[in-house]
């Protein structure tokens, strides 16, 4: 069951096609991501699918409705999106942002509420910003700025929500903080999570479904450890690789070949050797278990 679909859709920038007559389908409850090389669209399609960008041809149905013909309220009660490297005016604070995404439940008859200030703290307690609340965010790091961003869109409580690289310009910490945050908010609460990220194994580590995005269509979709080897990274990325078992989650793993240091032989005695570490740490996470 999908809970966004893109029927016959055509984009575009003026006169240059993006994408013509494509399908897709998001499942719904699951996590999607859109991987590819760096502009092939990915960040095009996600725009689109939140209403962001008019089609030139065809539909996107969300939660079974033509998305055209609803109010910008009535989508923004069914889905968040985060776009890449948002900013906020200066001066605001975290807690005036969070509030931010309480906008779709605001009237003229139906001001701020008990439920509105229900959900802004829970929103600031699930990304751990309650401490931060007060604070403008241009004065915070990159990974809290990001996580007080999510917040705003958590705060909407919408089951669908929409990121563009969300982990970008952040340490390895804070990747794994904010993707752990999305996967928990998957598990849990049932949420539909679409991602664009760049990262093909965090791709696969997290991800049910993923949707490889080349020159305008989709290349292939599918569940990782289904798709994902070393003809489809070269297929998408043209770059050669070895693809593994992750020893800890047992999803597919990208070992790319390039120049650095050897301390083994050639490739074959380095893709033997990662073959048998992989193999050994595997059976080394069974044997906790």
């Amino acid at each position: 069951m999908s809970v966004i679909a893109a029927n016959n859709l055509t984009l575009s920038y003026g006169k240059k096609p993006i994408f013509a007559n494509l399908e897709l389908e998001i499942p719904k409850g699951q996590i999607t991501v859109f991987i590819g090389s760096n502009g092939c669209g990915k960040s095009t399609l996600l725009r689109s699918l939140a209403r962001l960008m008019k089609p030139q041809e065809g539909s996107i149905v969300l939660d079974g409705s033509d998305i055209a013909k609803l109010s910008s309220k009535e989508v923004a009660k069914r889905l968040a999106i985060l776009p890449q490297g948002p900013t906020a005016p200066e001066g605001l604070t975290v807690q005036q942002l969070v509030k931010q995404g309480r906008y779709p439940y605001q009237s003229f008859l139906q001001q701020w509420s008990a439920e509105d200030e229900k959900m802004v703290k829970k929103a600031l307690q699930a990304t751990h910003m309650e401490e931060l609340s007060g604070r403008t965010v241009d004065s915070l790091s990159g990974g809290q700025r990001q996580r007080a961003w999510i917040a705003m869109t958590l705060a909407q409580n919408t089951q669908t929500i929409l990121l563009d690289e969300p982990t970008t310009y952040l340490d390895m910490t804070h990747q794994i903080e904010i993707l752990d945050l999305l996967f928990d908010l998957n598990a849990q609460e049932n949420r539909t999570i679409v991602m664009v990220l760049h990262d093909i194994n965090l791709a696969c580590r997290y991800a049910h479904h993923i949707v490889a995005v080349k020159e305008g269509r989709i290349l292939a979709q599918g569940k990782p450890e289904q798709i994902v080897d070393a003809s489809f990274i070269h297929e998408v990325f043209n770059m050669e690789c070895q693809v593994v078992q992750d020893p800890i989650f047992g999803t597919p793993l990208c070992i790319p070949y390039g120049k650095g240091r050897k301390l083994l032989g050639d490739q074959e005695q380095v893709a033997a050797h990662v073959i048998a570490a992989n193999e050994s740490g595997v059976e080394a996470l069974l044997a906790t278990r």
